[in-house]
């Protein structure tokens, strides 16, 4: 492209110490955490913004429940580390993480608070992420929660203004039946999520508003963003307030945008016109691609926190009762929702899916590699403290305890990160079968908020839902 003529055409770039780059067209691309640029008073690790993202999977995992194995969880209670989980817990689905065995915190022993109400996929998609009951009308497959889910508090009260919405995001499938269920505005005010990492992305890079042509070189890789921005990107990178770590964050940051670039582009059939070249544009749930997505929307998560572009975000694998034909190993297995019935149907009668069990297994286990990527890209951004890993909370989580009872007892939630020393992590605790709101009163106090008094987080959900926070989870 014509850099001299495209300067002509728009306002004239500029460096700002708010967190952005402006650049041609009035791009604004987010920065990372630059110690050089913070405001002196706000040197102390405490004053560090903290971060939670939800990353939930369907369908229940294969644990002690009846007749099923225990295939999820270590062997024991207690420490978690990585030769544990490379041996002795070698055979369990959380094996998968074993390398962030320190930064783990595994927890048993938390319930919903309420029944559903004529489906049990429904009624646990509205209670995981809010704590709050059921709706009366609509029910069954349609029923809704009836308060805020804990991404939509954190980002209320956290969020930047000018961003103040949770991040949700999708990848999978959207059959009708069911289809999103995680991220509540309030009462029955159910948040769609996107499932276009391109939209996704432009919004967070701030590249909507340029002319349509410059949108379409980006989209063809001829141009990148960083190269809108790219007489900033010089000028700050030789700024004198800058150390050699914060250089090094700056260099990691462009790096990863043009990554992100390459990934989505890269995901375009062959055939793909220019003007249909908003990569995985025409993504609509197909099953081989779902895991792509995956990672897609996990690369921009790990993004949106390291330049804190919002607090709180939401990543829905499959939709209600994910019905994904998992590709595993090069095979293709049935569909998932089935699996978790054991049989060749989505209701209760139907012929046995061979290995069912050991299938369902295996899928859990795709789930944790899923996950382990987003934690890798997490601890790809360094801070002056640590990684945002460290700033942050990550949870992977289900709407059901197992998928043959559909239970709402013993919810797994696998956290990763001690946003800040406050939780603590290489272990894993037993909750003792207290209703799953203080499950997310520990995490919204652990992400920095308090109630009215200055202390923990103990209102979060249904107002009939026992208060308090897990002991067990909190380090300090």
């Amino acid at each position: 492209m014509n850099t001299r003529t495209t300067k002509s055409m728009f306002s004239k770039p500029r460096v700002t110490r708010r967190g952005f780059l402006y650049g041609v067209g009035g791009t604004a691309l987010a920065l990372p955490f630059l110690e050089g640029l913070r405001p002196r008073k706000a040197s102390a690790a405490t004053d560090r913004p903290r971060f939670a993202v939800f990353v939930r999977q369907a369908n229940g995992c294969v644990q002690a429940e009846g007749a099923e194995p225990e295939m999820f969880w270590p062997h024991e209670l207690g420490p978690v580390t990585k030769e544990l989980l490379t041996t002795t817990d070698a055979d369990r689905a959380v094996s998968e993480l074993a390398e962030f065995a320190d930064k783990l915190l595994l927890v048993r022993g938390t319930k919903f608070g309420f029944p559903g109400n004529g489906c049990g996929h429904s009624g646990g998609g509205n209670q995981v992420l809010t704590a709050q009951r059921v709706s009366d009308d609509p029910s069954g497959n349609k029923s809704l929660a009836m308060g805020e889910s804990v991404d939509n508090r954190i980002a209320r009260e956290l969020n930047n203004p000018a961003q103040p919405e949770p991040l949700a995001l999708y990848a999978g499938k959207m059959g009708g039946y069911i289809n999103e269920v995680l991220s509540y505005r309030g009462a029955k005010d159910l948040r769609p999520a996107d499932r276009n990492p391109w939209s996704v992305y432009t919004k967070m890079v701030g590249i909507t508003e340029l002319p349509e042509e410059i949108i379409m070189q980006i989209k063809a890789r001829r141009t990148s963003v960083n190269d809108l921005v790219r007489e900033q990107m010089m000028t700050l990178m030789a700024s004198p307030k800058l150390s050699s770590d914060d250089q090094d964050r700056l260099q990691l940051h462009f790096d990863a945008i043009r990554d992100i670039e390459v990934e989505l582009a890269c995901q375009l059939p062959p055939q793909a016109e220019l003007d249909e070249m908003a990569a995985q544009m025409d993504y609509s749930g197909q099953d081989d691609r779902m895991q792509i997505i995956v990672k897609m929307q996990m690369n921009l998560i790990a993004l949106a926190f390291a330049c804190d572009y919002a607090r709180a975000a939401t990543l829905q694998i499959g939709d209600g009762n994910d019905g994904t034909e998992y590709l595993i190993d090069g095979v293709k297995f049935p569909r998932y929702h089935q699996i978790s019935h054991r049989i060749y149907s989505d209701g209760s009668e139907g012929d046995p899916i061979p290995d069912a069990v050991d299938k369902h297994h295996r899928i859990d286990r795709e789930h944790g590699k899923m996950f382990a990527h987003l934690l890798q890209r997490l601890s790809m951004y360094t801070t002056d403290v640590g990684t945002i890993l460290d700033d942050s909370v990550a949870v992977w989580c289900n709407d059901l305890g197992t998928g043959v009872g559909h239970s709402y007892n013993n919810i797994p939630w696998v956290c990763a990160g001690s946003a800040g020393g406050y939780l603590k992590t290489g272990t894993y605790v037993d909750a003792g079968g207290v209703a799953h709101n203080r499950f997310h009163n520990t995490i919204l106090s652990a992400v920095g908020l308090t109630n009215q008094e200055g202390g923990p987080v103990d209102d979060f959900g249904d107002p009939e839902l026992a208060p308090g926070v897990i002991d067990a989870m909190i380090a300090v």
